[in-house]
């Protein structure tokens, strides 16, 4: 066969075409002047995006001057009874502070609703105070009808004000009237240094001005305002969820959701470390919840994360109105949450499903909430690594046990793969008969790792939903709750599956797991099989997932909390350690060589599965034999 070799004239020729194309590009990039023109487009069509995502929170109704006479008066007109309200000195869009050492609320008239909530202690990530509520992105809202046909929205009508005391809690009045002593009332009470609101809704003397066979819907609607560095990776915890008999409801964390459920005891608007939830003790006979991502890109300009909407009918009780109701705004803490146990709202917070939440909630978190109280928050990381590695040391031992028998009796494995190489069969079952006289199993080096996993899906889930890790710095990072970072790509470079930073942890993370690996790999190829005819060559692959898994880790880990990254790199470390103590002044192959040789001579009883599996081997190799 002719040998193909390097044609010079082919090599100049694309050279050449890439030069042309090179000139091409250049001469054709867009001037300075265009490239201003086509930003102040964009930004134009961004600002519609934006307005058009403000309109699908708060149906704005057109502003009515209530100066002028005549549009006070056809305003009144259109409410019937409820133009009592319209003619009260309270009738202005004016708000009442409420406000406690923790949380600080405003409320408007118009609507009676709160209009502004703002977490006192905590910031954003560039140092702006957490808000919940803000610029209108959070409306609040009951739709009812009236017996002489009319429907109206308590958010477009005006609320007197009242604000008392109740001992040290603090008691605002929002009154919709009809009449002196006739209205519709939301009464918050908030007491001195917490973030639950008693909130009841109730009404008196209008059984004769609602229409109590119409229902009343109470429409509750919120934008999640963007409180971390990456939208995305707080996108990814921002979630509507809902307890509905008993049971935790979720919608979809990304993209747009919907759901209908009955027995509704609280909805739960969650922005990651934040949550805005309504409670109701009694419980909603049912609701329908909506959720829509917001943002498209990892982009600054980027505000909001969600947009959440509940809707829920309102039962009328003698034609009026008396639900005892709650909300919180406030952090997605545990710790706080356990102050109403009786609410259940620590069920909102994603700590993981069936046994993996129950170790993030009754193990992770108390001793995490412990060892920090103590210690730095960096340094109590190290330190709770420490403990959950010591504490499955015994797993880790068990499984080199099995690995070190495994590969003390591998000689005798291997003669009788070479003394049975054309029979597959009686090969299986002569190593099967070796491992049951010997005492050894192939399994049992894998179900420690097996027991393992819980462990390693609870702290996944923990790190990134810690609050106690918020806004935490060690060493380089400036929040252990969120990725650390050591470089910043250029504005809008990055790599896919990667993101536009480098951080560090997960790259001494994914060294720390080289290694480990290459242990690990190097105790399994020595007690391995060699491999059979027509199946995968099980040494070939490890070697190479020696290499892709740490590349994988790198890449998964990079966009993740650094907490998360430095246990994983402490964790392989001390596993590192606790297996180099093993092999050098714990297991003795020697040893372990003389207990094989004495559990060959002991009689073995077979177990009822070895009599099956022996006997239908045996069947097997006899109708081969035929």
């Amino acid at each position: 066969m002719e040998q193909k070799k390097f044609d010079i004239n082919s090599i100049l020729g694309f050279v050449l075409i890439g030069v042309i194309l090179i000139w091409v590009m250049y001469n054709n990039q867009p001037t300075e002047e265009e490239i201003q023109a086509e930003k102040a487009k964009q930004e134009q069509v961004e600002k519609a995006k934006e307005t058009e995502k403000n309109a699908a929170v708060i149906e704005q109704v057109p502003a009515v001057d209530l100066k002028d006479s005549i549009a006070l008066s056809q305003y009144k007109g259109t409410l019937g009874a409820f133009a009592y309200s319209a003619s009260l000195p309270s009738a202005t869009d004016n708000s009442t502070t409420f406000e406690n050492e923790l949380v600080r609320f405003k409320i408007s008239n118009k609507g009676g609703q709160i209009v502004e909530a703002v977490l006192k202690n905590y910031k954003t990530f560039d140092s702006i105070p957490v808000y919940l509520i803000k610029d209108g992105n959070a409306s609040f809202n009951l739709n009812f009808n009236t017996n002489d046909n009319r429907t109206l929205n308590t958010q477009d009508l005006y609320f007197e004000p009242t604000l008392t005391k109740n001992g040290e809690n603090q008691v605002l009045s929002m009154k919709l009237k009809t009449g002196s002593n006739k209205y519709l009332e939301y009464r918050y009470e908030l007491k001195p240094n917490e973030y639950l609101v008693d909130f009841t809704i109730r009404s008196q003397g209008l059984n004769g001005v609602i229409n109590s066979s119409q229902p009343i819907t109470l429409d509750w609607k919120l934008k999640g305002i963007r409180h971390s560095r990456s939208i995305k990776y707080e996108n990814r915890y921002t979630r509507l969820t809902y307890e509905h008999d008993g049971d935790t409801g979720k919608l979809s964390p990304g993209g747009e959701d919907d759901e209908s459920e009955k027995n509704i005891s609280w909805i739960s608007y969650r922005q990651h470390f934040f949550s805005s939830i309504l409670v109701n003790p009694n419980a909603f006979s049912d609701a329908s919840f909506t959720s829509e991502q917001l943002f498209e890109d990892e982009s600054p300009e980027e505000k909001y994360v969600k947009l959440y909407t509940t809707s829920t009918p309102l039962e009328l009780k003698g034609g009026e109105l008396n639900y005892n109701l709650h909300w919180y705004y406030g952090p997605t803490d545990a710790r706080i949450f356990k102050q109403y146990k009786d609410l259940n709202l620590s069920d909102s917070i994603p700590f993981g499903w069936g046994i993996f939440g129950f170790i993030n909630k009754h193990v992770f978190t108390p001793l995490y909430d412990f060892l920090s109280s103590v210690f730095p928050y960096g340094i109590a990381i190290i330190i709770m690594t420490i403990i959950v590695r010591l504490a499955l040391s015994p797993v880790t031992y068990k499984s080199y046990l099995s690995q070190a028998k495994m590969k003390v009796i591998k000689p005798e494995v291997n003669e009788i793969a070479q003394k049975y190489k054309d029979n597959p069969m009686k090969r299986q079952q002569e190593t099967m008969k070796l491992y049951s006289k010997a005492g050894v199993s192939p399994m049992s080096g894998c179900i420690p790792g097996l027991l393992q996993i819980p462990v390693f899906y609870a702290l996944f889930m923990f790190f990134p939903t810690a609050i106690m890790l918020r806004q935490k710095s060690f060493l380089w990072a400036n929040d252990l709750s969120s990725y650390d970072i050591i470089y910043k790509f250029p504005e809008g470079f990055s790599i896919p599956f990667y993101g536009d930073h480098v951080s560090l942890f997960p790259i001494l993370a994914s060294i720390a797991i080289f290694f480990y690996m290459k242990m690990t790999t190097g105790q399994q190829q020595a007690m391995q099989q060699p491999a059979q005819e027509g199946m995968p060559d099980m040494g070939s692959i490890m070697k190479v997932m020696i290499y892709i898994s740490p590349v994988m880790m790198l890449f998964f880990f990079n966009n993740y909390a650094s907490g998360l990254s430095l246990y994983y790199f402490i964790s392989n470390l001390i596993t590192i350690v606790i297996m180099l103590v093993i092999k050098k002044y714990i297991i003795d192959d020697e040893k372990i060589h003389e207990k094989i040789q004495e559990n060959k001579k002991k009689p073995k009883k077979e177990s009822r599965f070895q009599r099956k599996m022996r006997e239908m081997m045996e069947q097997a190799e006899s109708q081969k034999k035929k």
